[in-house]
């Protein structure tokens, strides 16, 4: 297969590669497993699909540099070639290990994100990622702080002490756990620190989930960076959860286009209409599949 920028628009060949080398992916797979272990045949198969992916991706990069390619060009390519991957990964998938209403809901909400972030890793807007604080430092950053300034309290070194000691028990009642900083994204643009959360949807038991995001958006708001808290969600249509995190005055909270119009404005490419132009789930993926889906009412989930 010859990568160009054409390959922006050639999703039937690209779709013809992946199903090609799929076919060669499940000769190999079916020689190290029976037909009982479908679970480990769907696992060795997704990952070579993905490294069929990634191949693909670091040609694309390195044409794209030889070659002087505009961000948008190397992103569209990138992008085709990201979906036409799905569109045989999913197939792949059910041909080994039919899919049942849960497991294909979700899958089609995991690879959202990853799909959403490829706007951000290839931007055209001036852009960077960076690398998330790690808790440990946080935490250290502001014991220091804390002791320091008890030490320059007018009090006695009796009472210094004291008040260290009832901080520290404080501390470790409040945070029992290590606290993980790390969000989906993580970027500055026009000089400001923005994380970003990813969710396809809330469900109906997200409590725990919510108290974790609202933790951690107030430890990002208190560091001395200005951080930003994002929340992108797929869906259109919301629960509570999703309520209390928008009017929790720590997270901006956006959904449905709501969510695209915010992917624009900071990556700079409109990946809606992206969306909008090339992707047809129903259309791409194979008639056995997409008859399946319709039978068991899941083509309501292919939506983006």
């Amino acid at each position: 297969m010859n990568i160009t920028k054409e390959t922006a628009t050639s999703k039937s060949q690209i779709l013809k590669y992946f199903r090609d080398r799929s076919s060669e992916f499940i000769s190999e797979v079916n020689v190290d497993f029976g037909n009982t272990e479908y679970k480990k045949k769907a696992r060795r198969l997704n990952s070579l699909l993905v490294q069929a992916k990634v191949t693909l991706i670091e040609i694309i990069e390195q044409k794209s540099k030889k070659e002087n390619w505009s961000n948008q060009e190397t992103l569209e390519c990138i992008l085709m070639v990201t979906y036409c991957n799905y569109v045989v990964m999913l197939e792949v998938r059910h041909s080994v290990w039919p899919y049942e209403y849960m497991a294909f809901s979700r899958r089609i909400g995991e690879l959202w994100e990853p799909f959403c972030k490829l706007a951000f890793e290839y931007p055209i807007n001036e852009l960077e990622l960076f690398i998330p604080p790690l808790f440990a430092d946080v935490k250290k950053q502001l014991a220091d702080e804390v002791q320091e300034y008890i030490n320059d309290l007018p009090i006695e070194k009796e009472q210094k002490e004291q008040l260290l000691k009832y901080y520290n028990k404080v501390w470790s009642l409040v945070m029992s756990g290590e606290i993980k900083l790390q969000l989906d994204l993580h970027f500055v643009f026009e000089g400001k620190k923005y994380v970003v959360d990813f969710k396809s949807g809330f469900g109906s038991n997200e409590k725990g989930n919510v108290n974790r995001l609202l933790l951690v958006a107030s430890i990002y708001q208190n560091l001395e960076d200005n951080y930003e808290p994002l929340i992108f969600v797929r869906a259109a249509e919301n629960n509570n959860y999703f309520n209390t995190l928008k009017n929790s005055k720590i997270w901006s909270a956006f959904s449905g286009d709501e969510t695209y119009d915010e992917l624009h404005k900071y990556s700079g490419f409109d990946i809606k209409s992206w969306i909008n132009q090339n992707i047809n789930w129903v259309e791409d993926l194979d008639n056995e599949f997409v008859e399946h889906l319709n039978n068991n009412d899941l083509t309501q989930y292919l939506t983006w």
